[in-house]
């Protein structure tokens, strides 16, 4: 993980203003533009509409992890296609957290 800060600008609800973040995170942001198409001040102006007494780095932060979570879910998982990269499981511990990294080794 590249966790170097970068800072950048952005427009929130028509105001300029910047964001202190991870270089990872930035990606993270940036994919989530691509799936939802929107830009990156749309999707911080999205946030900032829904942030209750957070800091707005801390909300765009949640915002994020609260989006690949619910892509992570069990019906995410299903839409997404996710559980077919191991034909031939081992036992049941595949199923894991560390089951996925494993069946990758």
């Amino acid at each position: 993980m590249n966790s170097r800060l970068q800072s950048r600008n952005v427009t929130v609800d028509g105001h300029r203003t910047s964001l202190r973040l991870e270089q990872d995170v930035w990606v993270a942001l940036e994919e989530i533009c691509v799936r939802e198409d929107m830009n990156v001040h749309e999707i911080c102006t999205l946030i900032e509409q829904r942030r209750k007494g957070s800091s707005r780095t801390a909300a765009v932060r949640a915002f994020i992890l609260q989006y690949f979570r619910e892509a992570a879910s069990d019906t995410g998982h299903l839409k997404a296609g996710h559980g077919k990269l191991s034909t031939n499981k081992r036992d049941d511990t595949s199923k894991d957290r560390g089951g996925l990294a494993a069946n990758l080794n």
